[in-house]
């Protein structure tokens, strides 16, 4: 059994161009993620309309998820996501624009979020849906997590680059560095074969989004896989106390500082980890029960967190709880990312390919409605009970959460994937 990631989807051409591309357009698109709050926050002063710009985002992400699942079952899957990534490219290229221009209107500035988050709702779904026609079933684990290695390294060194460009290049470049990036996604999607929709649904009306979930509501491994996950990131997710936790337990300044930095890129230096480590993923046979036990440790993971942050300053001095808390939650987000690549090998693998996309625009929902969730939950807690019991009140949560939903979910922790006899099938190419 490998240790480091296993490399081997890499050997499928189209994959492998996928992947490659993509290390270059998620670098450009966390660039973006900084730098539109950072130019609302320049225009108004005020996080207000920072916070709002979420709510832009968050609405067509989810309208636009179930509706991106629909065509990408009724769609050829390679023709959306060149009209999607050629869509997203020239969003960036407006917002280039109106930030050179100086413009410096915030309406506009959300409306061209609101549109970007739109055709990626779109985009995410149908690539993910595109995987299994690329890849045999037992590289599906393998693929997710090198994907999700690349994304996590992008949400560390994109903010990190931009922090570094603003002062010396100015927004307007970062958003061009974005388009630019992109064209290497475009080229790289423009390779592939078509990949035509399998399924007699033809249309992607509200009809088609509601025929995915009732298809969901029939399949109780999927169920169970959003449900963990669901609780994972509703209860175990404490990422809206990390500004209070660095200033009242860590002493930062009130407008921020580096134990807040280290706290929010804590859980992704621990899924980079976690992706480099993977080599091991490919080699689980009993996937459902895997990810039982990683969101546990999740929720473990979690707890040590509170823990310290309750017991710094109680017995541990600032520093020790400090690097404690980066720990635990360093280890969350590894495991978090083997329960991740998992989760989404197996809907990628159970889910029959005509419902694929719809099933995917449902995932893309979960994870962008679930953390949310978990912020508003963890901020109520926290006014109430505190940021530590807050924090280690939901990793406990989550253990009994998932060791529950196991129970009413057997047949999730019995899943088991098996390896086809050849361990290098030929992949069929659909023109």
């Amino acid at each position: 059994m490998k240790l480091l990631a296993d490399t081997t989807p890499l050997r499928y051409p189209d994959f492998r161009r996928l992947w490659t591309s993509n290390i270059v357009t998620v670098i450009g698109s966390q660039l973006a993620v900084v730098a539109v709050p950072q130019q609302l926050f320049q225009i108004t002063g005020s996080s207000g309309y920072v916070g709002l710009a979420g709510l832009f985002g968050l609405v067509p992400l989810i309208v636009f998820g179930l509706w991106g699942g629909a065509l990408a079952d009724v769609m050829d899957r390679r023709r959306l996501m060149l009209i999607t990534n050629v869509g997203t490219g020239l969003t960036a290229l407006a917002f280039w624009a109106q930030a050179a221009a100086g413009l410096d209107n915030v309406w506009v500035i959300l409306v061209l979020f609101a549109a970007q988050q739109a055709l990626f709702a779109v985009n995410q779904p149908t690539r993910s849906a595109a995987i299994p026609r690329l890849l045999p079933t037992e590289h599906l684990a393998s693929a997710s997590a090198l994907s999700m290695t690349v994304q996590q390294t992008g949400a560390i060194a994109g903010p990190v680059l931009a922090g570094v460009l603003i002062p010396v290049v100015g927004l307007s470049t970062l958003y061009l560095i974005d388009a630019v990036a992109l064209l290497a996604t475009i080229w790289a999607v423009w390779k592939l074969p078509a990949i035509p929709p399998t399924g007699d649904a033809r249309t992607a009306g509200l009809r088609t989004v509601l025929d995915g979930f009732v298809y969901l509501a029939t399949q109780r491994i999927l169920l169970a896989s959003f449900l963990v996950d669901v609780i994972a990131m509703v209860f175990g997710m404490p990422r809206a106390l990390f500004p209070q936790i660095a200033h009242e337990t860590f002493r930062d300044p009130a407008e921020g500082g580096v134990a807040l930095g280290l706290l929010f890129a804590s859980m992704s230096v621990g899924a980079v980890l976690g992706g480099v480590f993977s080599g091991w993923i490919s080699h689980v046979r009993r996937q459902g029960l895997a990810v039982v036990v990683c969101i546990a440790l999740w929720g473990v993971a979690m707890i040590g967190f509170g823990a310290a942050v309750g017991l710094t300053g109680h017995g541990l001095g600032i520093g020790v709880g400090l690097w404690i808390a980066l720990a635990c939650s360093a280890f969350g987000g590894a495991v978090d990312m083997v329960s991740a690549a998992l989760r989404i090998a197996m809907l990628q693998a159970v889910t029959t390919d005509e419902m694929r996309g719809r099933l995917q625009g449902v995932f893309i929902v979960i994870v962008a409605g679930g953390p949310r969730i978990g912020d508003v939950a963890h901020g109520f807690a926290a006014a109430s009970l505190g940021t530590a019991v807050a924090a280690a009140g939901g990793g406990v949560l989550v253990v009994i959460g998932v060791v529950l939903a196991a129970l009413a979910f057997p047949a999730f922790i019995r899943y088991t994937v098996t390896r086809s006899p050849r361990q290098e099938p030929v992949v069929t190419r659909i023109e």
